[in-house]
């Protein structure tokens, strides 16, 4: 599975998109099955990381400034580059700017990993990335929108959600590399566990696009506008990513993994921040879902391009 992952990650997403568009009162019913199948895919990625070696990628100051600059300085320039072009409608952009400023920070790791790049180091960063977007996106949205729209996101959603996709799965991970240390049972099990990085993958592929396609059959409009911005942004960051790890002067595996967390959205989480709008922003969803679906595309093309920009021992 690990040799024709992307192949695997590309049927999942083939798949998924099948199921929702021919069986649309599947959504409703998949969805809720979203944040738990998230949740187990993050807790056998931090499983594959030991505490100590997460501790010691936590200090590591260069990256963090580096994962930190590409997200909350490069990418909200980038966004403002773009926005005055954005189609018109506070409801689209509001959807847009929801998941072009809020850093990814579950299957990034996933993806940077097939890249070469340093899961350590960003598994590290996630919690810090996750705190400062929920701190920074409502003065962003501000600066975009206006103090009448920046209101109106609320903050619960992403409390829950770094609780069930950050605390609880690295907390797990944890006790299950300690009871590994004292037990050959949890040995097996977690050599167990470890085999099931593909297919949790596959499996958050499916959920996430099956549940959410049936939404956009009402949507088809702001869908067509809003996909080249998501597509421009993908060109862009893969350059301002390598810029900012040339600034920092990471190694390669490090640099491969800032050119994903500066190019990956958090689409995954910001999703419940649009669903809980008022009805007014109902299209809101719809565009969040959209670079769902275009970013997975572009993520197994960065798998197979990203170690072409950032070579070994560049």
């Amino acid at each position: 599975m690990e040799r024709h992952q992307v192949a695997i990650y590309l049927a999942a997403l083939a798949a998924g998109a099948l199921v929702g568009w021919l069986a649309p009162a599947a959504g409703p019913v998949l969805e809720p099955a979203i944040n738990p199948v998230l949740a187990a895919l993050l807790y056998v990625t931090f499983l594959q990381v030991p505490s100590a070696e997460l501790g010691r990628s936590f200090r590591d100051g260069r990256f963090l400034g580096a994962a930190l600059a590409v997200n909350f300085v490069v990418v909200p320039l980038v966004v403002a580059a773009m926005v005055s072009f954005f189609p018109a409608g506070q409801a689209v952009r509001l959807g847009m700017l929801l998941v072009l400023l809020a850093p990814c920070v579950d299957y990034v790791i996933v993806f940077s990993g097939l890249a070469g790049g340093s899961n350590q180091r960003l598994l590290a960063a996630t919690p810090l990335l996750l705190l400062a977007q929920m701190i920074l996106l409502p003065g962003f949205l501000f600066l975009f929108l206006g103090a009448d729209l920046a209101h109106v996101v609320r903050i619960g959603p992403f409390l829950e959600a770094f609780l069930v996709l950050i605390v609880v799965p690295l907390a797990l991970a944890w006790l299950t590399q300690a009871w590994a240390a004292r037990h050959a049972t949890g040995r097996r099990f977690a050599d167990a566990a470890g085999t099931a990085m593909v297919p949790l993958m596959a499996a958050t592929l499916v959920t996430v696009v099956a549940s959410q396609t049936p939404k956009l059959h009402s949507g088809l409009g702001p869908v067509a506008s809003v996909v080249p911005f998501y597509v421009v942004f993908l060109v862009a960051m893969a350059f301002a990513g390598l810029g900012v790890a040339r600034l920092f002067r990471v190694d390669t595996p490090a640099a491969r993994a800032i050119v994903f967390s500066g190019a990956t959205r958090n689409s995954l989480v910001v999703l419940p921040l649009a669903l809980a709008l008022p009805d007014e922003f109902a299209v809101a969803p719809v565009v969040v879902v959209t670079q769902t679906l275009v970013e997975v595309v572009g993520m197994v093309c960065y798998v197979r391009l990203v170690p072409r920009l950032v070579p070994s021992g560049a």
